[in-house]
Order: structure tokens, then C-alpha cells, then sequence
């Protein structure tokens, strides 16, 4: 028996503590054909399905890496929302939620305010983080539309807003509902600078994000298959006591519908951007050049 203790099960268990651990999340079970696909060929294809060209959710970090030129950005310190103003408890305190979120998600709340360049162009963008509560939108995401409203009019650059949001968060009530038209107004702060303000859809957008600023874009562009409205398929069919077509609340029916400019594919939206930035931006450009020009003496930096 002391064999067997002092020198059998020592040597099992330094065996099996030998092993490499094997990570469990290898493969993933694509959403739209049920294929299964290897982790690193879905990041190798931007989270895109290379079987039937589903576009899986993706990590607000690397979808601001793969629009910022180079992915380098500089994220924006936000604003210190008041932490459960309503001491709202359902099975778990809210606090307890935020708590979790936080370590789950590495992040403060569900948005992210970054400023670089795309096309050598800056920009300011504010991305949802959907892992982080569903992307709901409380007083923190008010605060982080309206610092990165300000910023882009500060630096004079266009202002990109990524929403993936389930809507309002419930455990905030009221001061959540706010949101919307503190959203609407960093819109306005945006516009009366006229500068552009563009919109990329993704999946899902709906709720009371859809309902404020997320259609108030001077561009609204889409992922493909993404989900956008308001209220659920189920809730609108009840309502309306009346089947609803196919596809319906897609990027692709919002667009045949004239609520969406471009559905555009992930691997193109970065030259995209570019391109529609460079559009709105240039003729601004050369608006200065022929006004320096206009007494006829060319301007200093020009000579």
C-alpha cells in the first residue's frame, strides 16, 4: 500500500498535471447554416461565415481595430454615471449586474468612445459593446454619445456611431427612457457643425436605441442579416393580429424599404467608410483653397 501511495499516485498526478489543458471553445456552430467552424478561421474572416456568409456578433475591440487605419485608436475616458440611481433589484441587484458585466466584459458600460484615423481622416466613433448587458442603454451610454458628439465637433471630424443594442435598460427606468433625447441632441450638436454623422447597423439594433439616434444618420449603413426595429417580431404579429413578410426587420428589407442606404459585407466596410468619408470631407478641402484664392494672392501655406 505505501508503494502505491508513495510512488504510483504521485507519478498518475504528475502525468495528468502534465498535460496541456485543451481550451473547450475550438470550434463554434455558425448561427445561420449550423456549420461548425474553427475559432481562428472565424477570426481570420472577421467573424463571417465562409460557408453561408452569416456575420456573427463581433467584439466592439476588434471592429474598432479593423476600421481605425493601422487599428490604432485612442479610447476616450467617458463621464462617471451615478451607479443604481433607482436601487433596483430584481433576482440580483443592479449594482451586482454592473459588477459582473464589468469583469466579464473588461469595460465600464456598454459603450466605447475611440478617436483615430480612417483613411487618414480622424474620426471620432462610439461603439456598443453587446456582451456588456445587451448594449442596453442607460445614463452611462447618454453620457458617452454626448462626450463623443462633442469631441468630433471639437476636432472638426466626423462622427461614427456603431449601435448592438437590445434597447433601454429596464433598471434605470426612467433616467433610461432620458437617453434618447440626450442621443438625439448630441445628433444636433453634430449637424448644426456640419459635420457627417453616419450610422453602422448591426446586429441587433432595436428598442428605444433604434427609436433615437440610431435613424438619424446622414448615412445608415448595415451589416448583412442584421436585425433592426423596434419591437420584436412576436410583439408586432400580436399587435397587429396580422402575419409579417419574410425577412422582415432585416437589413436587406430595411433597405428595398428606404430605411437603410448600403448593406454592406464586413470585409468591405472599412474601404467603405473610407470612401464615403472622403466624399463628404473633400469638397470642404477644396471650398478653402478657392476661398484663400479668390483675391487672387495665394495663401502663405500654399506658396
Amino acid at each position: 500500500m505505501n508503494w502505491i501511495t508513495n510512488f504510483v499516485r504521485p507519478k498518475i498526478k504528475a502525468l495528468m498535471s502534465s498535460k496541456k489543458d485543451i481550451p473547450d471553445n475550438l470550434w463554434q456552430k455558425c448561427p445561420g447554416c449550423e456549420t461548425m467552424i474553427h475559432h481562428q478561421e472565424l477570426i481570420r474572416n472577421l467573424n463571417v461565415c465562409h460557408h453561408c456568409g452569416h456575420h456573427l456578433r463581433m467584439d466592439v475591440k476588434d471592429r474598432l481595430e479593423m476600421l481605425f487605419d493601422s487599428g490604432e485608436y485612442q479610447s476616450i475616458e467617458l463621464p462617471k454615471a451615478a451607479v443604481d440611481p433607482l436601487k433596483f433589484r430584481d433576482r440580483k441587484k443592479y449594482t451586482d449586474r454592473l459588477k459582473e458585466a464589468q469583469a466579464e466584459t473588461g469595460g465600464k458600460d456598454a459603450i466605447v468612445v475611440a478617436q483615430g484615423q480612417i483613411g487618414g481622416q480622424v474620426a471620432v466613433i462610439a461603439a456598443f459593446d453587446f456582451s456588456f448587458m445587451g448594449g442596453s442603454m442607460g445614463q452611462a451610454v447618454g453620457d458617452g454619445l454626448i462626450t463623443a458628439s462633442r469631441l468630433a465637433v471639437q476636432l472638426k471630424a466626423p462622427f461614427i456611431v456603431i449601435p448592438a443594442s437590445g434597447g433601454a435598460r429596464m433598471q434605470e427606468g426612467m433616467i433610461s427612457l432620458m437617453q434618447m433625447p440626450r442621443s438625439v441632441i448630441a445628433v444636433e450638436q453634430v449637424k448644426e457643425a456640419k459635420l457627417p454623422y453616419i450610422v453602422l447597423l448591426t446586429d441587433p439594433t432595436t428598442g428605444g436605441v433604434s427609436a433615437s439616434f440610431a435613424m438619424l444618420g446622414d448615412i445608415h449603413i448595415a451589416e448583412p442579416g442584421a436585425q433592426i426595429g423596434f419591437a420584436g417580431r412576436r410583439v408586432i404579429q400580436e399587435t397587429i393580429r396580422a402575419s409579417l413578410p419574410d425577412g422582415f426587420q432585416t437589413a436587406e428589407y430595411l433597405k428595398d424599404h428606404g430605411m437603410v442606404d448600403l448593406v454592406v459585407p464586413r470585409a468591405e466596410l472599412r474601404q467603405k467608410i473610407v470612401t464615403i468619408l472622403q466624399l463628404l470631407m473633400q469638397p470642404k478641402a477644396d471650398g478653402k483653397r478657392k476661398s484663400r484664392k479668390s483675391n487672387g494672392h495665394a495663401h502663405p501655406e500654399e506658396a
